[in-house]
């Protein structure tokens, strides 16, 4: 990847690369409520709108088919070129534009087929992502195309003339192209792209019904407690876990509602795993799990396997005395019912939290105004990484809500690195999930410049009353930090091709970055730069900060048991088929076994279990990425979070190469070591230990 520091002829600068546009503002004020108030955002001269995020095409919906158009057009154009142009650099450099000119459309639909306001758009969004996807797949099995790229593999001359990059992204060409299934026979490569769109189908599918509430028949429930669930009709919709409500019969009826087993959903998720295991072994695996864990840090599943083992055998006394601890307040809170069961986990961790450490959320948003935390992000990477943030003007028709930010991230001596777009506030028919998307990937374009990076942040914040600013809990203060982590990676990712640009790498080293952020989130020294009261002015005091990481410690074994049996579920899932039990049973076994709280008949938490679609078999990959970034953490940054030569070397080491170096070399860089599945579990453990220090002065 290229280096980001000094004479780096492959990186363009924009004219007047370290001067500050007259059209940007501090990023604190963009996010104030009054500034919003007094600067419409959509501005622009009149006349025809510009398109979504300044696309032309995209000022309406049918724009999209006219993208797409264009972008399979020039698919076209570009697989000619690459199967009459002799091996060398260029093939590459031909691929992935083939590769960017296709995800420049299906990228910026994969975002605006989720949060777009405007069903309209949201429905023209789908449809291209389908076309677009469908066209991968078949470009994926193109023998022709293939052999044009195995030429330049072949030929040992041209390959040890490349540089490491692009010779990385050549193998990763080919590797897309095998685990498509580019070497069966023709009538088995068009069964490997039938697969691969059905997969597709069945994603989709799966993922919705991961959301659609249930209802159930209102007399069913006791009458005191039917007002906490949606009325319609005769009916009360349940549409979550009511984790957070205090009374015991809430949370076991929502539970018990919410996962019941839906027989549609069931059968597609049944569908899906028996699909994706026929296509792993068409194309030559013994997995799917051993398809999906190719080029990752952990390689294989026997490495994952081995790795959820030790975590749990290091987890299991702390996690019964976590649950041993709950089981007491639910004693003392319910006499009459004292069985911990899977709905109370969440909320008695939670309430032990509060008593131990008085972390009332409401006593910390003062502190956390949304101006004051982005201004917090701004001094953190001016100061690590010489970088700062500015909101821009937009033009009209480029943001799809009024309450978008554009922000221009720009580098002390590199000038302009790319856009975040900031998508933070609730709106009707936005998901709640906060999430980073990559809308264009950053490469070294034919003409010398360089294409910048877009993306978009997206939060679920509340939406704050008319003249006040939107003030933070901790924890979507903590989710901004991890967010914004996504974008640095993605920014600074600032390789020549967009194959492998920003978080374009293995999933279980795409959290790293972001997961980072949160140790930054949860250090006094950053936190005091900006956490003041929005109206006296006043620094949240050091002590309230202590209390905050400490709680956080609270039933964290039992948390993290929670996740090792999500992550092993989903090994289990996708490993050896068919599946010697039913998905439901499968459950009931692994939760009983893994987590330690009782399986609860009827329900099957599995159907809502949405990582399976995106994470399928690399949900241990939060686990695996917080054990890189805790050592990150602590080796190179718990001394002194601002240490401008440590951030430089983590932009060098960790960021600057997108996925286009191993994941596990990347790491070894960083921590001048190889970590071993030890080092992994240990550093996971250490971080459940409490402050000797804030521990004395609490008590």
């Amino acid at each position: 990847a290229a280096p980001p520091l000094g004479g780096d002829t492959r990186r363009s600068r924009p004219s007047g690369a370290c001067g500050v546009s007259t059209s940007w503002c501090p990023v604190g004020t963009a996010f104030d409520a009054k500034q919003q108030l007094q600067q419409p955002l959509r501005g622009g001269a009149a006349g025809r709108d510009t398109g979504l995020f300044g696309v032309p095409e995209l000022s309406c919906p049918e724009g999209f088919q006219e993208a797409q158009d264009k972008a399979l057009q020039e698919s076209e154009q570009l697989v000619q070129k690459a199967c009459s142009t002799p091996p060398g650099p260029e093939t590459v450099m031909i691929f992935d534009q083939l590769s960017d000119s296709l995800c420049r459309v299906a990228d910026l639909a994969d975002f605006v087929k989720v949060a777009h306001p405007d069903f309209a758009f949201r429905e023209a969004a789908e449809e291209a992502c389908r076309n677009i996807g469908t066209v991968v797949e078949k470009l994926n099995t193109d023998v022709e195309l293939c052999q044009s790229l195995r030429r330049l593999l072949a030929d040992e001359t041209v390959m040890s003339s490349l540089d490491p990059e692009t010779r990385r992204v050549a193998e990763l060409f080919m590797f897309d192209f095998e685990i498509s299934g580019i070497h069966l026979d023709e009538e088995k490569r068009k069964k490997a792209v039938d697969l691969n769109i059905r997969i597709l189908d069945l994603c989709n599918k799966f993922l919705i019904g991961t959301h659609v509430p249930n209802k159930i028949d209102k007399h069913v429930l006791p009458e005191h407690i039917r007002y906490n669930f949606t009325a319609e009709g005769n009916y009360l919709r349940v549409a979550g876990l009511h984790a957070d409500c205090p009374d015991d019969l809430v949370r076991e009826a929502a539970y018990k509602i919410f996962l019941h087993s839906n027989a549609q959903q069931l059968a597609r998720l049944e569908e899906l795993l028996a699909s994706r295991n026929s296509l792993a072994q068409l194309v030559g695996y013994d997995t799917f799990a051993h398809r999906a864990l190719q080029g990752t840090m952990a390689k294989n599943p026997e490495t994952v396997r081995q790795f959820l083992e030790k975590l749990s055998e290091q987890l299991s006394k702390r996690t019964q005395k976590d649950f041993e601890m709950m089981t007491k307040m639910k004693t003392k809170l319910n006499p009459h019912n004292s069985m911990l069961m899977p709905w109370d986990h969440p909320y008695y961790s939670g309430v032990l939290r509060a008593e131990r450490y008085n972390i009332d959320p409401g006593l910390y948003c003062p502190f956390f105004s949304l101006g004051a935390c982005m201004e917090g992000l701004n001094s953190l990477f001016s100061q690590l990484l010489g970088i700062s943030l500015y909101a821009e003007q937009t033009k009209r028709g480029e943001i799809w809500s009024e309450d978008v930010r554009k922000l221009a991230v720009v580098h002390e001596t590199e000038g302009l690195l790319g856009y975040i777009y900031c998508d933070f506030f609730q709106r009707p028919d936005k998901p709640h999930q906060d999430c980073h998307f990559t809308v264009r990937g950053g490469r070294l374009k034919e003409n010398g410049e360089y294409q910048l990076p877009v993306v978009v942040l997206m939060l679920s914040l509340p939406n704050s009353a008319r003249g006040a600013p939107t003030l933070l809990s901790p924890g979507m203060m903590e989710n901004l930090f991890h967010e914004m982590g996504h974008a640095m990676h993605s920014m600074l990712g600032r390789t020549r091709y967009q194959h492998v640009t920003g978080t374009r790498c293995a999933t279980d080293f795409a959290e790293v970055p972001s997961i980072l952020m949160e140790y930054f989130a949860n250090d006094y020294r950053v936190v005091n730069q900006f956490a003041r009261h929005y109206k006296t002015g006043q620094p949240l005091p050091k002590n309230m900060v202590s209390r905050l990481c400490e709680s956080k410690k609270v039933c964290a074994a039992a948390d993290m048991q929670l996740q090792v049996f999500y992550a092993v579920l989903d090994q289990i899932y996708h490993g050896k088929h068919p599946l010697k039990k039913s998905t439901t049973e499968i459950l009931k076994e692994t939760q009983e076994k893994v987590y330690g709280l009782p399986y609860v008949p009827n329900t099957a938490w599995q159907l809502r279990f949405s990582h399976l679609v995106g994470y399928g078999a690399k949900y241990y990959s939060y686990l695996m990425s917080r054990a890189v970034a805790s050592m990150v953490w602590k080796q190179c940054f718990a001394q002194n979070p601002f240490d401008r030569a440590m951030g430089e070397r983590y932009r060098r080491e960790m960021l600057a190469h997108g996925g286009g170096k191993e994941p596990m070399l990347m790491v070894q860089g960083m921590l001048q070591k190889s970590p071993s599945v030890e080092d992994f579990v240990d550093a996971l453990v250490s971080d459940l230990d409490h402050d000797f220090e804030t521990f004395i002065m609490d008590s």
